[in-house]
């Protein structure tokens, strides 16, 4: 497991690998990266294909500059995915770790952009 933002700057894209989970934390974390993507600032990518193995998502993962796992909560669902498939070079964000609690927390713009806005600062360069 690393924390750490090693960062090839390269033509590979920076994959982000969000909590979709069912709590709004989940919500906030898959909608940051949602934003982040449509910002450019990463490619938010196939959580599910990482779970299932699927060949193709595996080898663009693999190939990938930069690995962001977002989670919502202390479960890690994104970060231990990453990990069972193989992946250990990876950044991390929890949503709980910005101050926002399971099951209290709005699904709101501002949330949203505080999420991204950590995120941005481990996908910089």
């Amino acid at each position: 497991m690393s924390n750490a933002k090693d960062c090839a700057c390269s033509a590979a894209p920076k994959l982000i690998f969000a909590c979709s989970g069912a709590a709004d934390v989940g919500a906030v974390a898959d909608q940051a990266a949602r934003l982040l993507t449509k910002e450019g600032a990463g490619k938010m990518f196939c959580m599910a294909g990482i779970g299932g193995r699927v060949p193709g998502i595996m080898k663009t993962t693999e190939a990938a500059a930069m690995i962001l796992a977002v989670d919502g909560c202390p479960l890690d669902c994104a970060k231990n995915s990453l990990e069972q498939a193989g992946f250990k070079k990876y950044a991390h964000v929890r949503v709980t770790d910005l101050g926002m609690a399971k099951g209290q927390t709005q699904v709101s713009a501002e949330n949203i952009a505080k999420v991204a806005a950590k995120c941005r600062e481990m996908l910089a360069c």
